[in-house]
């Protein structure tokens, strides 16, 4: 049985919490095997960041394409990009592989709280990635950020699927309830609902882990519904087995089943 391939586009974590090793961890630990395309340089602790470097555009698309000539690739994971010339960038990439589900993490603010976005980044988003996305993975503020109308949760889902994305995993770690509520949105309305025991601390990487498990369990062939199931019930093991190695966040053991 071969291994699934999933092509990695996003930025370098030095602290190792989030961003390309977070989810190459998340994909080896979950079977598949990452290749990785790094899309922006950062300056990043567990507490902030610091400082972002995009790579220019004409590197992100001769890593791609190099990978893409050389194995095949069965899913896309995209994470932070940090200019609009890399989401365009993005754009032409997804453009050369249409077969293969791409699943997009928008992070648009670290974990510290730091910006990463802009409106014109939003706009470029919108424009060159939505369309091409299979599943897309927001939190609320991002959802909210993303969607063009609306101002409930369900609202956020429906105009983020009008936009083009073809399922949205909207998460609920942001809001201030005892219980994490994660519903996936397609064919324009709610699939289905989870709840999660919330757990006492925060976490950096948890996104990225929590996007690269889908994509690896799209990789593998999984129906949508099952392969966030899955991938959510992986996360949750992830942090609940969280370390604290740094002076900020806790970050996931994306191994914890190795104990």
């Amino acid at each position: 049985m071969s291994i699934p391939v999933v092509m990695v586009l996003a930025g370098h974590d030095p602290s190792g919490g989030a961003g390309i090793q977070a989810d190459m961890e998340a994909i080896a630990s979950q079977g598949g095997h990452a290749v990785s395309v790094i899309t922006c340089l950062t300056v990043q602790d567990t507490c902030n960041v610091q400082r972002i470097e995009p790579v220019v555009d004409y590197l992100i698309e001769q890593q791609a394409e190099a990978l893409l000539a050389d194995m095949p690739i069965a899913a896309i994971k995209i994470g932070l990009l940090g200019s609009i010339p890399a989401v365009q960038a993005v754009h032409r990439i997804l453009l050369q592989a249409p077969d293969v589900p791409v699943i997009l993490d928008p992070i648009l603010a670290a974990g510290g709280g730091k910006s990463l976005s802009s409106d014109l980044l939003l706009e470029a988003i919108r424009e060159y990635l939505l369309p091409l996305t299979t599943l897309l993975t927001p939190n609320v503020p991002e959802a909210a950020q993303l969607a063009i109308h609306g101002d409930t949760l369900d609202a956020y889902a429906l105009s983020l699927l009008d936009q083009g994305c073809s399922h949205v995993l909207l998460t609920g770690t942001h809001a201030d309830t005892a219980q994490v509520e994660n519903a996936l949105y397609g064919e324009g309305k709610r699939l289905r609902t989870w709840t999660w025991e919330r757990l006492p601390e925060t976490y950096h990487g948890s996104g990225c882990t929590l996007a690269s498990a889908c994509a690896v369990n799209l990789a593998k062939g999984m129906d949508m519904v099952k392969a966030v199931a899955t991938a959510q019930a992986y996360t949750w093991g992830s942090l609940q087995a969280g370390r604290k190695i740094g002076r900020g966040q806790w970050l996931p053991n994306r191994f914890y089943w190795m104990k």
